[in-house]
């Protein structure tokens, strides 16, 4: 009985959560794309007489490619560099506020607080998936199907890992 109890009560508040994850998910999966990016347009001092490989690590731009360099302008694709200033304008692509905040539940590492709130909700999922096997008598029609769609579940995976 009590398995049913804080099955129900995690399920419905966990619902929320997977909701907001699965919009993250989703948005992670173009993540190399400039889908849901907006340009934003930066002015930055760096070091002056910087070549392509030390601008693209102060800027952060990888793999930034001068399209032109006359000695005191260095173009590349997302701005203008002036090696004798160090004054930078260029252009970057990055997700709006709220969905980069968004996108980062997934991305937390140990060093942030938010992976305590992704090993709990790891923890619930499994918590949620065993205490299923639980709601029902283990020779019931409705469990034995259950233990099907299961097996069906972890092939479908391994298949999508391995092919």
């Amino acid at each position: 009985m009590i398995f049913r109890i804080l099955h129900r009560y995690l399920g419905y508040f966990l619902a929320g959560v997977m909701m907001i994850y699965a919009l993250s998910g989703i948005t992670l999966i173009f993540r190399k794309t400039d889908t849901f990016k907006v340009s934003i347009e930066k002015e930055m001092t760096v070091a002056p007489g910087l070549d392509a490989i030390g601008l693209g690590k102060a800027l952060r731009i990888r793999n930034l490619t001068p399209i032109d360099n006359d000695g005191s302008l260095m173009v590349f694709e997302q701005g203008v560099y002036n090696t004798i200033t160090g004054e930078a304008d260029y252009t970057v692509k990055e997700l709006p506020y709220w969905l980069d905040k968004l996108t980062h539940l997934h991305k937390a590492t140990t060093e942030d607080p938010l992976y305590y709130f992704n090993i709990f909700f790891g923890l619930a999922l499994l918590f949620l998936a065993i205490s299923s096997f639980l709601l029902f008598g283990k020779t019931s029609l409705i469990f034995r199907k259950g233990l099907w769609f299961t097996l069906g579940g972890i092939i479908l995976v391994l298949i999508m890992l391995y092919v």
